[in-house]
């Protein structure tokens, strides 16, 4: 495994050599647990999601509205068209019924 600095010295390197800061990429974000994906509300709240999720109904539906609004995700985010309270209340519904 290579050491924190020499990553971070290569992520940097490659920002510069990638476009001159053009586009941004970030050094400092914790690798997210595995078996889970990050999606944000329509206000731009981050949610770590686990991908067991992506299998229900209301999940495939919040998904399609997303693609309906705002489009495919090229190298952003996926945004849900919805607000944190909201996906809250549905992330907390999953939970529920999964355990």
């Amino acid at each position: 495994m290579r050491s924190k600095k020499l990553v971070v010295a290569l992520a940097r390197k490659w920002k510069t050599m990638a476009g001159f800061g053009r586009r941004t990429i970030s050094i400092n974000r914790k690798p997210e647990r595995a078996g889970h994906f990050v999606v944000y509300s329509s206000d731009k709240r981050r949610f770590v999601v686990p991908l067991a999720y992506l299998r229900t109904k209301i999940f495939q539906e919040l998904l399609r509205l997303s693609e309906e609004e705002f489009g495919m995700p090229k190298d952003g985010p996926i945004t849900l068209p919805c607000d944190a309270a909201v996906l809250e209340y549905v992330l907390s519904l999953l939970q529920s019924q999964v355990s």
